[in-house]
């Protein structure tokens, strides 16, 4: 919502189409942008925010002789009667083990347990607070469509951003440009340079906030997904069955050991039964395969299926995961991210700088400033607008009519709604919301621009 000189005289066409534009972006995508920026910039802190309210169920005292990662499992199931799903391996030796449990009405849990006697020192619900702020910066809270509203407000934000450049372009006019030249803040032009200036610094983190949250989205992160699965660009497929179930099919695993090769495995049936996969075997083999903590455990339900452990990173190229069937401890596949291909390569870096540890202090403190600078944005927006609005009116800029004015918003419109779907047909909603604002204040003088 860009602030306008007094003289609308002086404005060509093209920037009060663009100009009510932006003032309409800003209308749809801020509310939402500033909630997504708050929880955004809590979530940078989620190691510290999650340690501060948890520290008691998660400390413990360090064991010499740690109790059997089987025992964990039974002791977690035993405090919730659900099934586990999934264990975290800290990297330190004072903390408890985390795991996600899934409960028969399909809730789920959150238990702590000390690694050193299986001692259940907590549970929350799944993820604690920390996950109930991912779900509102991805505001799954309000439902599975809100994916859809995910594309919409980043494809809006682009459009912001865009907009926002034409519009912060100086003209000659005395303006902030880079710095703030009104002094006084009880009046709108402090206001409108605030709002230049911090857009000016803020712009660019928060097109790349918005361009690297769109792997989240429904339609265009589900299409790029296709596209990347198709040439394969993505990340080398995960086996679908353990080593296990392979040498049942009568092919011997590789590297399960001098006892298995050579041997004809058959499937089990009748009165053999295939030995239960554990977890205990499935750590012992990450913690020899040299898997630097912490590291994630999932727990497949079905037993030919292959767990699966991934280092949990701060840098994407340490990204590794290691696919181990849960009987023998054979490694079925160990996949780090130099085997992805461009295309998950690129998208797993802008995620981690997006969640602000790919380069560390730096880059969460550079996503933090874009976070805060939506907040400046937005409250300098609001403002801008009660300050210049006429009592009882929506004040939007006025559109003048023209074919350059058409020109300006279409050059840098459509190329994103080509590119993002959904923005496009939300764009053409926003049309014709437009087209009925005016048929509503046909009346308003021509020259007026509030």
């Amino acid at each position: 919502m860009a602030g306008a000189i007094k003289t609308p005289g002086l404005l060509s066409d093209a920037y009060r189409t663009v100009w009510r534009w932006h003032f309409y972006a800003g209308l749809l995508v801020l509310p939402i942008l500033m909630l997504m920026a708050l929880t955004g910039g809590l979530y940078l802190f989620r190691d510290e925010i999650d340690d501060a309210v948890y520290r008691q169920m998660a400390q413990v005292t360090p064991a010499a002789s740690p109790a059997s990662p089987d025992q964990w499992r039974t002791a977690a199931e035993q405090a919730t009667g659900g099934t586990a799903t999934n264990v975290l391996i800290p990297n330190r030796d004072d903390r408890a083990v985390r795991f996600g449990v899934t409960i028969e009405d399909g809730s789920k849990r959150t238990v702590f347990v000390d690694p050193a006697d299986a001692r259940v020192t907590g549970v929350t619900p799944f993820g604690g607070v920390m996950e109930t702020v991912k779900h509102l910066h991805s505001l799954a809270l309000v439902g599975t469509w809100a994916n859809v509203l995910v594309e919409i407000v980043a494809g809006w934000t682009i459009i912001l951003v865009a907009t926002g450049v034409f519009l912060w372009w100086p003209r000659g006019r005395a303006v902030g440009v880079v710095s703030i030249k009104a002094a006084e803040p009880a009046r709108r032009p402090f206001w409108r340079d605030l709002h230049a200036v911090t857009g000016l610094y803020a712009g660019g983190v928060v097109l790349f906030l918005a361009v690297t949250g769109m792997p989240w989205s429904a339609v265009w992160g589900e299409r790029v997904g296709g596209v990347i699965r198709d040439h394969s660009w993505g990340r080398p497929p995960a086996p679908v069955a353990s080593a296990w179930s392979h040498a049942a099919e009568g092919h011997a695993p590789a590297g399960v050991g001098w006892t298995l090769e050579g041997m004809e495995m058959h499937a089990m049936h009748g009165d053999h039964a295939m030995p239960a996969p554990r977890l205990s075997t499935v750590i012992a083999t990450a913690e020899r395969e040299g898997l630097a903590k912490p590291y994630q455990v999932s727990i497949p339900t079905d037993p030919t299926v292959a767990f699966t452990a991934t280092r949990q990173v701060q840098k994407v190229e340490d990204t590794r995961s290691l696919y181990v069937d849960g009987v023998t401890g054979a490694v079925a596949d160990d996949i780090g991210y130099a085997r992805f291909g461009p295309a998950a390569q690129a998208i797993e870096w802008g995620i981690a700088v997006h969640q602000g540890t790919q380069f560390g202090w730096v880059s969460r403190y550079l996503m933090l400033g874009g976070c805060i600078g939506i907040w400046l944005l937005g409250i300098s927006a609001v403002v801008m607008w009660w300050k210049r609005r006429p009592k009882g009116r929506l004040a939007a800029p006025v559109a003048p009519p023209g074919p350059r004015a058409k020109t300006a918003v279409l050059a840098i419109v459509l190329p994103l709604a080509i590119l993002y779907p959904l923005t496009g047909l939300s764009l053409i909603v926003a049309v014709l919301l437009d087209r009925a604002v005016a048929l509503l204040s046909h009346r308003e003088p021509k020259g007026q621009t509030s």
